[in-house]
């Protein structure tokens, strides 16, 4: 059969040598029977994953052959997993390689050493806990059918898994952190030992614009490369090289490590020189004040749930939402596919990346969702689309964030840490309502009327009294500190929707949904005080049909007119 999802999985850090290994496994569900087949990567409730169904199993097993190739004898092997929700259990032959938890993000095995000649085998214990709300799940609902803004839930493995061939000595991961300003990048390295040489070339447009080598005695460091000015133009530096939505221009990197004179890895990888700041309360990209228009993006699919069908999907979504004049998503209680945001450095799309939730607070809850958080900036570090960090939304998991010192306190300490991680990217505290400490004032805000909007929206003043589903903007001890005012959640018009779906508003035919549309996203466009807002949302999903395009990713009204009215260049017929 052909191999599902059989792109590179991870554009970032690219090596030539390794194997896919999605496609069919031996599955069961409880205990390790391997009665049926699944396809990797869909989960088992997806009608891809070749059982498509949605009772509840707490526990999942899959089990597949390998066969390495030749070269790969006496060579280090990693093993990697995409993700696998929400905790997982490895074996390769009879050996226990390592346990992960987090359902969201990927993570690495080395199994050199439980490897043999000939036919291996590999075998997952995937355990996800639905009645657990301390776990962070985001959409999945934890009951037997979905309903409200709760989906189908995703057990197990459900990205792509995949080997890699690499020799003792290889570089683990490169941060890319670079800075407009100074016209360079640094890289932060991590090796797998000692007595090493690093050397990174940059290439801009086809032309070196940077090379160094330089010496490790311990298994990292950092280098800092100065771009090279004459060759990417000093006098008209950002608009030359900067990267941007409308000019997602991209440097390409090569790393080679040495062992004295024997080159032991090469990895390519890239990134965009981009810089996101606010200045007197004004949103800035590349030192330029920049309204973003972006669209809630929950990442799902008919026939597959959250992994996206074909990496073709990724683009599909990607390039409506430009035809319809947004520069960004907003990726919603959801940790994306690298494959996507790989897709959105190049097309050039905004992201805002946000952690899939919990929905009770605990002291487990705090460490799994802490650890989990760390792991999702560390992944997608390099992307030069992200340009924002939103770890809580609407107080999922400090309900009780106004009466319980802790909730407040982990709300606070999550901003911290999220900067303590990532200096260059803004970040949210608990985006909707009840923050405490956010880069931006972000407001979820429904309603549908625009003369209602002008008036809540005319004024700063206004706009700190309103009470969004009746919270506070601001946590109990935290208040206004002139952060840039968004609407970070608007709109949800229900149009097409069948019977059982359902919008915050909804629309009879295609112009009673475009003056609706018009109606909410015009009054923010007019506002004095907004900067940027969040339409809900990009398409259906199963019983939520507020999008601008089906469930299937079909345009539901003319995209045109909707880039048209989100320009301020479409008003209703009178």
């Amino acid at each position: 059969m052909n191999i599902p999802r059989p792109e590179y999985p991870r554009p970032q850090f690219v090596r030539e040598n390794w194997m896919n290994l999605n496609g069919k496994w031996q599955f069961s569900f409880d205990e390790p029977r391997f009665d049926r087949e699944i396809i990797v990567p869909f989960a088992y409730q997806s009608q891809l994953s070749g059982i498509g169904v949605t009772e509840r199993h707490d526990v999942v097993w899959y089990r597949r052959g390998i066969r390495l190739p030749e070269d790969w004898r006496e060579k280090t092997v990693l093993l990697h997993f995409g993700a696998v929700d929400y905790s997982c259990d490895v074996w390769v032959n009879e050996t226990h390689v390592g346990r992960h938890e987090g359902g969201h993000v990927d993570f690495t095995l080395e199994i050199t050493r439980a490897l043999r000649p000939g036919e291996n085998t590999v075998t997952v214990r995937a355990s996800d806990v639905l009645s657990d709300l301390t776990l962070p799940r985001g959409k999945q609902y934890w009951q037997a059918e979905p309903r409200g803004i709760f989906y189908t839930p995703t057990t197990g493995i459900w990205q792509t898994v995949w080997m890699e061939r690499v020799e003792r000595d290889h570089i683990l991961r490169v941060d890319i952190t670079p800075d407009l300003d100074r016209r360079e990048a640094a890289f932060d390295y991590v090796l797998s030992g000692e007595g090493l040489e690093l050397e990174i070339e940059l290439a801009f447009q086809g032309k070196l614009v940077a090379k160094e080598r330089t010496a490790s005695l311990r298994a990292g460091g950092r280098a800092v490369l100065a771009l090279d000015k004459e060759r990417l133009g000093e006098d008209n530096f950002i608009s030359a090289c900067a990267w941007s939505p409308e000019k997602p221009r991209l440097f390409d990197v090569t790393y080679r490590l040495y062992r004295g004179q024997t080159l032991v890895d090469t990895v390519s990888s890239y990134f965009g020189l981009r810089k996101i700041s606010v200045e007197d309360g004004i949103i800035l990209l590349n030192n330029y004040p920049y309204y973003q228009k972006l669209l809630l993006d929950q990442g799902y699919w008919p026939d597959s749930l959250l992994t996206a069908p074909t990496d073709e999907a990724f683009v599909t979504d990607i390039r409506y939402a430009k035809a319809m004049g947004f520069n960004g998503v907003r990726k919603h209680q959801k940790a994306e596919d690298p494959r996507f945001l790989y897709h959105a450095d190049r097309l050039g799309l905004l992201v805002w990346g946000e952690a899939p939730n919990a929905y009770e607070y605990s002291p487990d809850y705090v460490r799994r969702f802490t650890g989990e958080w760390m792991e999702l900036i560390r992944r997608d570090y390099n992307h030069p689309c992200i340009v924002a960090w939103t770890p809580l939304n609407e107080s999922w998991g400090v309900e009780s964030i106004n009466t319980d010192p802790r909730q407040a306190h982990h709300s606070r300490a999550l901003v911290e840490l999220t900067k303590s991680l990532d200096a260059t990217r803004l970040v949210m505290s608990n985006d909707g309502w009840e923050q405490t400490v956010p880069d931006v004032l972000g407001i979820h805000d429904y309603e549908a009327q625009k003369p209602l909007l002008e008036k809540r929206y005319a004024s700063l003043e206004s706009v700190l009294r309103f009470r969004p589903a009746g919270r506070r903007l601001f946590a109990e001890g935290s208040g206004y500190a002139g952060q840039p005012v968004m609407v970070t959640e608007c709109g949800g018009i229900a149009y097409h929707a069948d019977q059982g779906g359902w919008g915050y508003t909804a629309a009879g035919s295609e112009q009673e949904f475009l003056n609706a549309y018009y109606q909410v996203v015009s009054a923010f466009l007019e506002s004095p005080v907004v900067q940027g807002f969040c339409y809900t949302q990009l398409s259906d999903v199963q019983q939520e049909q507020n999008g601008l395009l089906t469930f299937d990713r079909k345009p539901k009204a003319n995209c045109e007119t909707i880039r048209a009215i989100n320009e301020g260049r479409w008003h209703p017929e009178t």
